[in-house]
């Protein structure tokens, strides 16, 4: 089951049109991202605590519709494909039904600095997620 972030789109996300900026899409995923973490038990602090750090190495937009001021978007985020060093989470970006963006971010695993595997017990949770 995916994990939902949702959040009215606010006037200073959008443009002179009333249609939602399409960098905002890239903040609702990470501010979702945070969420999708917690619920493989994988909590932001813990992993930085263990110098795990897990960086976005790569993002797309794939642009449907346009979210406007006075939408409330709720943006779904589920993994997509784990990998020795890293994992893809999609985030589908909705108003209502109806899908106004995917944003896929592929996360990479770094340690002292660079790409490092996935400790066993996050790749763990990362593939039963």
């Amino acid at each position: 089951m995916p994990q939902v972030w949702s959040s009215p789109v606010r006037y200073v996300e959008c443009d002179q049109q009333g249609v939602v900026f399409n960098a905002h899409y890239l903040t609702w995923a990470d501010e979702a991202s945070n969420g999708w973490w917690a619920s493989l038990g994988l909590a932001w602090d813990d992993l930085v605590a263990r110098r795990v750090d897990p960086v976005v190495k790569a993002s797309s937009l794939e642009w449907a519709s346009s979210a406007r001021w006075g939408d409330t978007v709720a943006v779904d985020a589920e993994t997509e494909k784990v990998g020795r060093t890293s994992v893809t989470v999609r985030f589908t970006v909705r108003v209502g039904e109806r899908v106004c963006c995917v944003v896929r971010n592929t996360y990479v695993c770094v340690a002292d600095g660079r790409s490092a595997p996935w400790p066993d017990d996050v790749r763990a949770r990362l593939t039963a997620g």
